[in-house]
């Protein structure tokens, strides 16, 4: 492929990748929890972006999870994990937007808002939790079959084997959401102020900033094999 093509094709990603209102999503997270950052809570430019980044939001429905068939030997403790996490995270984002509607100034009940927005917060801790508790049950049974694996290829070189580099590839991925939901879980202790002296707004940002980052890298379009002729 000629330089040119590598642009376009480079190009069509980045369009591809953009064209998801999830991953504009968690761009606009990157950049709120970036000025959480840096404003630690302090009024001025920083915290005005945070603001009005926030209000910029357009979050997922993840009311698909609850209806979707679990994979097939799926523990049922991790299962009902699973559905508590998708039923915490759709009450979370459905009362987020009752919030939205409180800070542009739709809704005029203020307190009742306020109550609103930390009834979603709970909602996303527990979310987080639950998440961290799927990723490790998963992790787990992942490498359980993994060594299982790696006795029936014991004579041979294991990272050659395309169902053992699959099962380490989505160990990987698996290892990867459970730092996410970890983090996330102390993003959600900061934006309650449930340790305030401990997860300050500086913590809080750069946790949110980091988690945000983590869930664009999950998003980006697999890379396509070059064609060899």
């Amino acid at each position: 492929m000629s330089s040119l093509d590598v642009a376009r094709a480079e190009l069509a990603l980045a369009v591809l990748y953009l064209n998801k209102g999830e991953a504009r999503d968690k761009i606009c997270r990157a950049i709120q929890y970036g000025s959480k950052f840096l404003s630690n809570g302090q009024p001025g430019t920083a915290q005005n972006v945070d603001k009005s980044t926030s209000l910029a939001r357009k979050f997922i429905n993840d009311l698909h999870g609850l209806i979707s068939p679990n994979a097939p030997g799926t523990p049922l403790p991790l299962i009902l994990l699973g559905k508590s996490k998708n039923a915490l995270l759709s009450t979370f984002l459905f009362l987020d937007q009752i919030v939205w509607l409180g800070r542009t100034g739709i809704y005029k009940n203020k307190e009742r808002t306020e109550l609103i927005g930390r009834i979603s917060l709970f909602c996303w801790l527990g979310s987080s939790v639950c998440t961290t508790l799927v990723e490790i049950g998963e992790i787990g049974r992942l490498s359980a079959s993994m060594k299982k694996l790696e006795k029936e290829l014991k004579n041979t070189n294991k990272y050659k084997n395309e169902q053992y580099k699959s099962k380490l590839q989505k160990s990987n991925e698996r290892s990867l959401a459970l730092i996410k939901s970890g983090m996330d879980i102390v993003v959600a202790i900061g934006l309650l102020q449930l340790a305030p002296k401990k997860v300050t707004p500086r913590v809080t940002g750069a946790f949110g900033f980091v988690t945000s980052l983590i869930s664009c890298y999950q998003l980006l379009p697999a890379p396509q094999k070059a064609k060899t002729t």
